[in-house]
């Protein structure tokens, strides 16, 4: 019992040593408020949870019933499509990238050989000798594209976050200025600004800490028609050594379209990157911290919101076209007719969460599948750092389903390690998984709830996302990250190929696997070979 009653004592000490850092100490304490509550909220709350799946949203109603000549499995999800576009594709054009260099190699390659469009929406761009491989991959491809003997005309649009992006001499900002000069009716670099960082706060916050406000966290990068969906930022860890998740989607231009559109009014919201290191915003755009903050997000929330259902209503024809026309054709006619494409077995909801702007799609979705999760089903849920909403951990402990979730071991938290008070963030989450798991004992749910830590010596660790799975099989398999802005869900009658490699630490003396691989195979079947144990992996001391 000391340690929970010891987590706010040594967070206001750490309040205590922090002069001069509000971005930093508004953060902190707002954990050490919610640690200090939290007792008392377990005395409160326990019988309600009972209740969550009733107070949580109820499913979107579907305002058109079941079609029957669609294919069997995507029923049960058919509602997401009354909040977003659903694209069909087949499992065969998804790839499950399993290691941050294939990603990288993946990406360089990709660039190579674009023709027409690069779109890279990224949290920032480092300034190391991979990142600048990377730029240099960009420039050799806008070069050949202007010298070819049939210039193709290759655009690159790059979103990144406009406080990330800027932190000290050497940035984003500068990397990406050779481009811009040298290309500037090929090259848009824009910076997102978030409307909450502003005025008197925007003055005296310093950089590192005025990220706490706010962020642009999109990670799509797109090459012609051709998407990897990811989780990871283009810097060299994400390269190297930082564990993440990546799916390649390949030939599947109505998403590539759509990401584009979504980036360019992203971007369209944010500052634009000038040859001289300026910024300036778009013509008619408010501006996202000197203009009226209540115009500005009303401006961009139509902005975004109007891609979302222009891709709705093309995909909603698209889908009446293809199972609903009167002559509708084989695959063996519509082969013949020179559409070779195969019939799609797979369906992806990319989702969107931008609270700012009043967009909370993704939270939607999220809360209503945690709602739906029954009883025989398992929910996969893996993130780096551990720190539910309120939300969520009423659902994942008021629900039926079986949880596993995996956690980033203190040591491949990206902050271990770090000098001064972000030395001690990896001890926070700890923290807060050691009070999770302890509620979990006091509602006697260790069995149906599980944790774990991911633990791979010299590794960190990103990877975020949840995997929604029936004893009978895998019905829906969905990646998402709970702090991103923009988050894919796909449901498929045949898993995406890959292999998750789960490497688990184990307290000494504990006669278990130190490692696990979960591997997708074709056919959607699942392998497991030594699969971690079922029991709980806490540390002390991480070793």
């Amino acid at each position: 019992m000391a340690a929970p009653a010891a987590g706010p004592v040594f967070w206001r000490r750490l309040l205590g040593l922090l002069p001069g850092r509000p971005g930093l100490a508004a953060l902190l304490g707002r954990l050490s408020d919610r640690l200090g509550r939290s007792r008392e909220r377990r005395r409160r709350r326990s019988p309600w949870l009972l209740l969550a799946p009733l107070l949580s949203p109820t499913v979107p109603q579907v305002t058109s019933p079941p079609c029957c000549l669609c294919p069997e499995g995507v029923h049960r999800f058919q509602w997401i499509r009354n909040l977003v576009p659903e694209f069909g594709v087949s499992s065969s054009h998804v790839r499950v990238l399993s290691s941050p260099a294939e990603f990288f190699e993946l990406m360089k390659g990709q660039i190579k050989i674009a023709k027409r469009r690069v779109v890279m929406a990224s949290l920032y761009l480092g300034t190391g000798p991979l990142e600048q491989e990377l730029v240099d991959c960009l420039e050799s491809s806008l070069e050949k594209s202007l010298q070819a003997k049939f210039p193709s005309d290759l655009k690159v649009s790059i979103l990144l976050d406009f406080t990330r992006g800027s932190r000290g001499r050497k940035n984003s900002r500068t990397m990406l200025l050779p481009l811009l000069q040298r290309f500037p009716e090929h090259v848009r670099v824009s910076l997102f600004h978030t409307p909450n960082l502003r005025g008197l706060l925007r003055l005296l916050i310093p950089e590192r800490f005025n990220e706490t406000i706010g962020l642009q966290h999109i990670k799509v990068y797109l090459f012609d028609n051709n998407v990897i969906l990811s989780g990871a930022n283009l810097s060299d860890s994400y390269f190297t050594n930082r564990q993440d998740r990546y799916v390649f989607l390949q030939d599947c231009a109505e998403i590539a379209d759509f990401f584009t559109e979504l980036v360019d009014a992203v971007g369209d919201v944010s500052l634009q990157l000038q040859g001289d290191d300026t910024v300036e915003v778009v013509d008619g755009m408010v501006h996202p911290y000197k203009g009226d903050r209540a115009a500005y997000c009303r401006a961009a929330n139509k902005r975004v919101m109007d891609v979302i259902h222009s891709a709705r209503t093309r995909q909603q024809m698209l889908h009446a076209q293809t199972f609903h026309s009167d002559s509708l054709l084989s695959q063996e006619e519509a082969a013949a007719a020179g559409d070779r494409r195969p019939a799609p077995d797979t369906w992806i909801y990319p989702l969107i969460q931008m609270k700012p702007f009043e967009i909370q799609i993704d939270e939607i979705v999220t809360e209503t599948l945690l709602t739906e999760a029954e009883r025989g089903a398992k929910v996969f849920l893996t993130t780096g750092y551990f720190n539910l909403t309120q939300a969520y951990m009423d659902l994942v402990l008021g629900t039926r389903a079986e949880y596993q979730i995996l956690l980033a071991s203190p040591e491949v938290n990206g902050f271990f390690g770090a000098k001064g008070v972000a030395g001690a963030i990896p001890a926070a989450y700890v923290h807060i998984e050691r009070q999770f798991y302890s509620e979990v004992c006091s509602l006697g749910q260790q069995d149906r709830v599980q944790l774990q830590e991911y633990w791979r010596r010299g590794w960190t660790f990103h990877a975020k996302g949840m995997a929604l799975m029936k004893m009978t099989g895998m019905t829906g398999v969905r990646s998402f990250s709970f702090a991103s802005a923009m988050t894919p869900v796909w449901v498929s009658q045949r898993a995406p190929v890959g292999t998750m490699e789960l490497r688990v630490w184990v307290p000494q003396g504990r006669q278990n696997p130190l490692f696990g691989v979960l591997t997708v195979k074709k056919g959607g079947t699942v392998g497991r070979e030594a699969w971690p144990p079922t029991s709980p992996l806490f540390s002390e001391t991480g070793q």
